[in-house]
């Protein structure tokens, strides 16, 4: 069994993709929508086949994300290494987004950042 793919809303549909692209490599189809839902949505694929959709509609509520709380807690990317992990969280810092730890290694032995991407959504960016 493995997981096929990991959806979540956001606002801004565009905006969303360009930030999966541009930091982690990801790659993009053309996009849905249905034109009778507004239901828009992209699929964003990996180099080791790991996919993440990306969705919008209209009237979708905007909650807080105030962590920790129950739910998914963020998406983990694999930098490939310790090196690789500091350049890209510099980059995102440098490009405005929050550093919320690291790089560091971890109690249980990872060496990772966190970040908060976009929507604040948190990203965490391992080895």
């Amino acid at each position: 069994m493995r997981i096929e793919h990991i959806a979540m809303y956001v606002k801004d549909l565009e905006k969303a993709r360009d930030f999966f692209v541009t930091y982690f490599g990801g790659k993009s189809n053309d996009g849905y929508h249905n034109v009778k839902t507004g239901f828009r949505s992209y699929f964003i694929s990996f180099d080791n086949g790991a996919r993440l959709e990306i969705m919008t509609k209209p009237g979708m509520s905007d909650d807080a994300k105030e962590m920790p709380a129950a739910g998914y807690a963020h998406i983990a990317f694999s930098a490939g290494s310790k090196e690789q992990v500091d350049i890209l969280t510099e980059r995102l810092k440098l490009d405005g987004y929050e550093v919320i730890s690291g790089p560091r290694t971890t109690g249980d032995g990872y060496y990772e950042s966190c970040i908060v991407g976009m929507e604040g959504n948190q990203i965490e960016i391992t080895v």
